[in-house]
């Protein structure tokens, strides 16, 4: 086997780490596959001393990332620095450069992503971004290729693993959120600074990524709904498993005439369906076509293996279109540059669905009746009612499962119902509920 493809890796951290480990590890079986050796030749880092518990070849590790990036003899340039505009100069300078570029950075993508995508279009060169969504689930490309013959008419994922980790700590250990959260703190599943996992935000850039690929249309990030899991307690984990339900934070994607629903946020779900089976780290997505019908993805949505095993696939496919003289094959959003119009975001107030709403009120006659005619009133039918631990004059639970509403008129109601401060003494807890 002569043909040789040159890599070079721009960030060594976890799962620039776990990138050259494979592609050291698995070299053979990843030659036999594309038909030719891909090999790392330059590692660029801001730290070339600390040990990675990897032997290196020697004379690999630079901190010059200019000089990889316009080294002629790389073919294939891996971006896992991170962040914003550092790693988008990495990206546009390899561009330039004539380099395939590999990236799992998937906040980049979801703000910058239509100015990447069409400068690789523009220079002919691949983009790929397997990692960006789902760890090692293939996701991207079960979208791009294996079910590039279906409409999509729905995605339901479980897309952040920190969040995930601490809804199951929650459900499985009856533990509070920030018991929860410090727990996946120490064990290494949350950041020190948790706010992009707990409030939605890394869901979010990965559900603009899906809904990209899925719908052929530019997404704006901000457009995405996005509610974090902080106002979850463990009453309401409690109140969902009596009504046999799930509390998840789940990425959802649904494609009307009306435009694409986009929203990310706390969600009740049936405790028996296969979301509700998704514990600990673990991702999970489940996509609708109109031809195949349900698929659902699960495996480790992060890691530095998990992660690297997507990073390097996108590495296998390049390389295998590079040889076969069939750059472009697949386009870098999916579907061709003409066939990409924009679809309007529905704003969430034209979103319908069940509710769980959670009161807390003052145990006296007539609260019950109270808050039921506000919702009466904005058209909201009430399906069922949980009451529990009667305490007369003080402050008890009172949770509402309401039949489909609009979000708009719920959001209404629950105004009307917060500013009743004689009868209820904080804000009301909105979950809602997707069947």
């Amino acid at each position: 086997m002569k043909a040789k493809l040159a890599v070079g890796l721009v960030g060594f951290g976890t799962v620039g780490t776990g990138v050259a480990k494979v592609l050291f590890r698995n070299a053979d079986v990843i030659a036999s596959r594309v038909g030719a050796l891909i090999e790392l030749v330059r590692i660029a880092d801001v730290d070339v001393v600390r040990d990675r518990g990897l032997p290196l070849p020697p004379g690999i590790l630079t901190t010059d990332v200019h000089a990889l990036i316009r080294d002629p003899s790389i073919h294939i340039v891996i971006e896992l620095i991170g962040g914003y505009e550092a790693a988008k100069r990495v990206i546009h300078t390899a561009i330039e450069n004539g380099k395939h570029v590999v990236t799992a950075n998937k906040a980049l993508l979801a703000v910058h992503g239509e100015e990447l995508f069409e400068a690789a279009a523009r220079a002919g060169v691949e983009l790929g971004f397997e990692a960006s969504v789902g760890g090692g689930i293939p996701i991207l490309r079960a979208l791009t290729e294996g079910l590039a013959a279906n409409h999509v008419v729905s995605i339901v994922g479980i897309l952040n693993g920190t969040a995930n980790y601490i809804l199951t700590q929650m459900t499985q250990q009856h533990q509070d959120f920030r018991q929860a959260l410090a727990e996946a703190q120490a064990a290494g599943y949350a950041e020190a600074d948790p706010t992009f996992d707990v409030e939605g935000i890394d869901a979010a850039h990965k559900l603009a990524i899906l809904v990209s690929l899925a719908y052929g249309t530019p997404v704006d990030v901000k457009e995405i709904y996005t509610e974090g899991i902080t106002h979850v307690t463990a009453l309401d984990i409690e109140f969902a498993s009596q009504l046999g339900m799930t509390v998840k934070l789940l990425g959802i994607a649904k494609r009307s005439r009306d435009g694409i629903e986009a929203r990310v946020h706390p969600t009740m779900i049936a405790a028996s369906s296969s979301l509700a089976q998704v514990n600990g780290v673990y991702n999970a997505i489940r996509l609708e076509g109109d031809a195949v019908g349900d698929v659902v993805l699960y495996g480790q949505g992060a890691g530095s293996l998990p992660t690297a095993s997507a990073v390097v696939s996108d590495v296998i496919a390049i390389g295998r279109n590079v040889l076969k003289g069939a750059v472009g094959r697949v386009p870098v959003t999916s579907y061709q540059a003409s066939a990409r119009l924009p679809i309007r975001i529905r704003p969430m107030a034209e979103l319908t669905s069940r509710y769980y709403l959670r009161c807390m009120v003052r145990d006296q006659p007539g609260v019950l009746s109270q808050i039921a005619g506000v919702l009466g009133a904005r058209g909201i039918s009430i399906a069922s009612v949980l009451q529990q631990g009667r305490q007369e004059g003080q402050t008890v639970p009172v949770v509402i499962m309401t039949h489909r509403a609009s979000e708009h008129a719920v959001q209404m109601a629950l105004g009307e119902i917060n500013r009743m401060t004689s009868i209820v003494s904080e804000p009301t807890t909105l979950i809602r509920v997707e069947e």
